[in-house]
């Protein structure tokens, strides 16, 4: 297969990934309106062990499930603590508190995050277009909590706010966690969620309860997991392997975050900020300028 054609597959596969990035920030939003965070976690990641480990067996992948050390699945259970558990748990409590055009966009923030996580962890060296990236995307960060009331420094919920940029801090924490993983991509987070769901089910159990609304609420809970939890980072790792040029692919996750305001808009009724426009293009901006850094690493190994 050609390169060429092997981009296009590449390109196809992120526009799908990022369609359905789209979509969530609305079902969050529509599955908290009768479950309470933990409750809508316990059902997500039922959803997605379900569709994870169809996804193994139609590859074939099934029996890599047992073959691991006993280090590994200790391993499973650790990762899955921070992914779903306290990931979601702080993500999914953000959208409870939060209008969904608040929410969303400060969850993009974790890209920066996962930057300067690499600087003490991985060694990476921190340059001053990251330092500009972080004052422009935090300029974003305060314009649309402060709902465009700048001078002021008044955050419309500042635990809402801290549970979206708190969930920032724990996914870039889980991916730099996750360079260290040997274990195939689809298995581990498989075994992640496994792991991780006897203990959501006895948080769920000993704070809230297990009784589940028959309502939309569970339904868009049920699409989370499949979608969000499962197919996306499926469909999101092929892209990556198809693509001859990452940095295209990786340059459509800009486009979720417009998007998903028109799912926002037209679903559930929000009426969107002018704060929020401009605190979502300062946010992409500084994670455009960021990513910079990525392209031009990209140029230096293809000249080699």
């Amino acid at each position: 297969m050609t390169s060429t054609s092997n981009q296009k597959q590449a390109m196809l596969y992120g526009l799908a990934t990022v369609l359905l990035w789209s979509t969530v920030a609305t079902a969050f939003k529509l599955a908290l309106a009768d479950l309470a965070p933990v409750q809508m976690l316990l059902v997500a990641c039922a959803a997605s062990v379900v569709v994870m480990a169809v996804i193994l067996l139609v590859q074939g992948r099934w029996r890599q499930v047992f073959k691991l050390s006993g280090r590994q699945y200790l391993q499973s259970f650790g990762m899955g603590l921070i992914n779903p558990c306290l990931y979601y748990f702080l993500l999914f409590g953000a959208f409870d508190r939060l209008p969904a055009q608040e929410a969303q966009p400060l969850n993009y923030t974790w890209a920066l995050v996962l930057a300067y996580l690499s600087v003490p962890f991985l060694g990476q060296k921190l340059r001053g277009l990251d330092i500009l990236a972080g004052l422009v995307c935090y300029a974003g960060v305060v314009v649309i909590a402060t709902r465009g009331q700048v001078a002021s420094l008044s955050f419309s919920d500042p635990l809402g706010v801290s549970l979206a940029l708190g969930s920032t801090l724990v996914w870039a924490s889980y991916w730099i966690l996750a360079t260290r993983d040997t274990r195939d991509p689809v298995v581990g987070l498989f075994l992640n969620f496994l792991f991780g769901f006897p203990v959501l089910a006895l948080v769920c159990w000993w704070t809230v309860g297990l009784s589940l609304p028959a309502t939309g609420s569970l339904a868009a809970a049920v699409y989370v997991g499949v979608f969000e939890m499962g197919v996306a980072f499926v469909l999101w790792s092929h892209a990556m392997k198809k693509a001859e040029n990452t940095s295209k692919v990786s340059n459509l996750i800009f486009i979720s975050p417009f998007l998903s305001l028109v799912f926002i808009y037209f679903i559930l009724g929000e009426r969107i900020l002018p704060s929020t426009y401009l605190g979502l293009v300062l946010i992409v901006g500084g994670l455009w300028l960021q990513q910079q850094k990525v392209r031009q690493r990209e140029k230096v190994l293809n000249e080699d």
